[in-house]
């Protein structure tokens, strides 16, 4: 006689249900950009009709909030190796653009949901863009240990980064072009926030 699975309770059903309905609306932003579905199609894709959505998430809003929140998850994830490694700390923040970019490149609905503003009505929950902010401390921190306290490092890095992604996933999917220059760019940046030897 097989065993029983164990049975779920109603929270553990529930949230299981929300992992389905989120993992759906990923797939759907994959194949039609992120404002080109609708609950009904969302609905349609996990087998509920579309009023049945709003017991598990309160707007389409809440969805990709939801969405926003695992996408910087996901990013927090990949950076936990850098975080334990043994690693001098140049090679920490070289190692940790790489990470940043493959992580962009990998998934271009994530990328415009973290990165860009393409929902220009979606404002991030607090709670939900905590997440980001832990991500760029840890960033901010690594930048801190090599010397580079310039205010201005953080937004400069990012946007460098975010602009190397977008332009690979923008003019070269699946190629290499911008992947190429990446570790270039990363030198320049190291050198150009450095603070100078008089200062």
């Amino acid at each position: 006689m097989q065993p029983q699975p164990p049975t779920l309770s109603r929270d553990q059903r529930r949230e299981r249900t929300r992992r389905v309905i989120v993992d759906a609306a990923w797939q759907l932003s994959r194949e039609r950009g992120l404002t080109g579905w609708g609950l009904r199609d969302l609905g349609a894709r996990v087998g509920m009709r579309a009023p049945s959505l709003y017991v598990y998430f309160a707007s389409k809003g809440a969805l990709y909030d939801e969405m926003y929140a695992q996408g910087y998850r996901e990013l927090r994830a990949a950076y936990q190796s850098l975080l334990t490694a043994e690693l001098p700390e140049e090679d920490r923040v070289r190692a940790g653009a790489r990470i940043f970019f493959e992580f962009a490149v990998a998934d271009s609905a994530r990328l415009q949901l973290l990165f860009l503003r393409v929902i220009p009505a979606f404002v991030p929950s607090a709670t939900s863009y905590a997440l980001a902010s832990e991500v760029l401390a840890e960033l901010s921190k690594a930048l801190r240990a090599v010397g580079i306290v310039d205010p201005a490092a953080l937004d400069i890095w990012t946007a460098m980064l975010t602009g190397l992604a977008t332009q690979q996933v923008s003019n070269d999917p699946g190629g290499s072009r911008w992947a190429d220059v990446l570790d270039r760019t990363v030198d320049i940046l190291l050198a150009g926030l450095a603070p100078s030897p008089e200062g």
